[in-house]
């Protein structure tokens, strides 16, 4: 069984921004506007619930033996529209101050590093520069004096090359795969290089080189987002007051332990289902975040497991064939329960009772109703499948097609009937083919002799009525073809010899 370790970066409880705990345990931040510069302290928490989050698994689920760096980037947007009012005063004043107080609020915690991008500071908007972009601080440790102090050298005049600002940033992070990067995009303008940002944040979270990213539109008409949505968790920031309740959007994201419990059930909703693999997708980056195998106790309960509540999931449950939930709802900071019907039951693969089998190995291709190939098996072996209806396909001599009904719990037995073999004596080389005779007298081809090698064969086929049909290679006309019909009994062989010989 897979399971995530916790974030290790753990802040006492006498650390500013959070009460004293009775219970030991971290109790929740101080509300907006709660305490001295209580709003700017949601910056904090907002990157906090970031530290506490549970660790991206990459699909392996490695446990954690010592403790991560967390590294956060915060990408700012110092284009000429910053310097536009916002309830009195502009834009890029309240983004700098807000930035300030939250990384000075960061400052002390442990196996943090923060750094910080701007973008558009660096020509004015009439150079309409598309590489205006420029790691100021890069990460280090406590280095909240650092960006306070570039703070207030840097200055809002030019473009917004958001795209190419998101591409240089992959060089920003350290390579250290152990980490975990988050990217923090403040921004009051769209794209305006003519670029995709939307592909490029796609792209690097694929790369791993951060994980979906979070994008605060401050200042922002009602229509801004959508076209900065697809980068990551995107929040409208229109006013100042709704920055605030955005803010404690965030921290419900990030902040609090989320879990996930899967109940896979029959068809009548009772727990019996277990022990099967399931996989988390990120539906963004179509990756396997997380992989598990089910597991249920006793009484029918399933597991607790943490999950990173940045991410949007689709959940694979990999029954044959799978079920697959697209975007699964995931409340932040809850202990949520998912539910989903797996009814299963079992498809036995059975040989005849015929020893020596003269098949040797068979195997069968299952299919849906639709014609989809589910899986295939070798007979000899037990399959679950999903309750419900298939058509099994085992490749004997011809071939043995039957459809059948799976019912949950309950074991199916799909066997074919004992061979026997047809033996052609004749060593004659040529060309030929059998048919399987029905019972209306028509016929069905199931078979070619090798073509141009020698008629003498010794094949184990299904019992019934056959006939085959055979011209020698050195004849000089279709009329000297031989055509011969025969039976094949189980467990017996017949011999047919071409041309009368």
């Amino acid at each position: 069984m897979c399971s995530r370790q916790p974030h290790p970066l753990t802040p006492s409880p006498k650390k500013r921004g959070h009460r004293k705990c009775l219970n030991g345990n971290r109790q929740a931040p101080l509300s907006l506007g709660e305490g001295p510069g209580g709003r700017f302290a949601v910056w904090a928490v907002l990157l906090l619930g970031l530290l506490f989050g549970s660790q991206s698994a990459r699909a392996q689920n490695a446990p954690v033996e010592k403790s991560k760096v967390t590294r956060i980037l915060f990408l700012l947007d110092a284009s000429g529209s910053m310097m536009a009012p916002w309830e009195g005063q502009p834009r890029w004043n309240v983004a700098k101050r807000m930035l300030s107080k939250m990384v000075d609020s960061l400052n002390t915690y442990p196996n943090l590093e923060v750094a910080l991008r701007v973008y558009g500071h660096q020509y004015p908007n009439s150079e309409k520069n598309c590489e205006d972009s420029r790691l100021e601080v890069p990460f280090a440790p406590r280095n909240a004096a650092a960006i306070k102090k570039k703070l207030t050298e840097l200055k809002a005049q030019g473009n917004t090359p958001i795209t190419y600002s998101l591409l240089q940033s992959a060089n920003d992070f350290p390579t250290d795969k152990s980490s975990r990067n988050v990217l923090l995009l403040i921004t009051d303008g769209l794209e305006s290089c003519n670029r995709d940002p939307c592909a490029a944040s796609i792209a690097l979270q694929r790369k791993h080189v951060f994980l979906k990213p979070f994008v605060i539109g401050i200042g922002a008409e009602r229509d801004f987002g959508k076209q900065l949505e697809c980068l990551g968790q995107y929040y409208n920031a229109a006013e100042v007051a709704t920055f605030r309740t955005v803010m404690n959007d965030v921290i419900a994201k990030t902040l609090s332990k989320t879990t996930v419990s899967v109940n896979l059930t029959d068809a009548n909703g009772k727990p019996v289902e277990s022990n099967v693999n399931m996989t988390f997708v990120n539906n963004v980056t179509e990756q396997p975040e997380y992989n598990y195998v089910h597991y249920r106790d006793a009484q029918g309960k399933a597991d607790v497991l943490d999950i990173d509540a940045l991410q949007s999931y689709d959940l694979v449950i990999n029954t044959v064939p799978p079920v697959r939930q697209a975007n699964i709802p995931i409340t932040p900071g809850k202990a949520n329960v998912l539910t989903y019907k797996t009814p299963q039951g079992t498809l036995w693969l059975q040989n005849p009772p015929l020893t020596p089998n003269p098949y040797g190995t068979i195997r069968a291709v299952v299919r849906s109703q639709a014609g989809a190939t589910v899986t295939a098996g070798v007979f000899g072996t037990r399959q679950k499948l999903l309750a419900g209806n298939y058509e099994v396909e085992a490749l004997t001599l011809p071939r043995t097609v039957r459809r059948i009904t799976i019912k949950q719990g309950q074991e199916y037995t799909f066997t074919y009937d004992s061979p026997g073999t047809l033996n052609v004596t004749s060593d004659l080389k040529g060309f030929g083919s059998i048919y399987q005779l029905n019972d209306d007298e028509s016929q069905t081809w199931i078979y070619s002799l090798p073509e141009g090698s020698s008629s003498k064969i010794n094949l184990p086929m299904q019992p019934g009525a056959y006939r085959l049909v055979f011209r020698t290679a050195t004849s000089n006309g279709s009329k000297y073809t031989d055509v011969r019909n025969f039976s094949i009994r189980s467990g017996q062989t017949t011999s047919v010899a071409i041309f009368g010989k």
